[in-house]
């Protein structure tokens, strides 16, 4: 399991997915990554930094967002 840094670029409040750039990575953005959902629909805008935790490195698509923050 890995915490990585990302940059929240684009939300889906009816799902409650996410696309994520990962940080330190311009070529690497997650597509459709599940969102913990104590995050407010209201907090999840673009360009807000958050927390992604990666259950399996190998695999970025098995991951979640767990916090976004200023």
């Amino acid at each position: 399991m890995e915490l990585k840094k990302g940059t929240l670029k684009a939300f889906d409040a009816a799902t409650y997915k996410a696309t994520v750039q990962v940080a330190g990575s311009l070529s690497v953005w997650l597509d459709n990554v599940a969102v913990a959902r104590n995050i407010p629909s209201a907090e999840m805008l673009a360009g807000r930094t958050c927390a992604l935790v990666l259950f399996d490195p190998s695999n970025p698509q098995d991951c979640v967002v767990i916090a976004v923050y200023t």
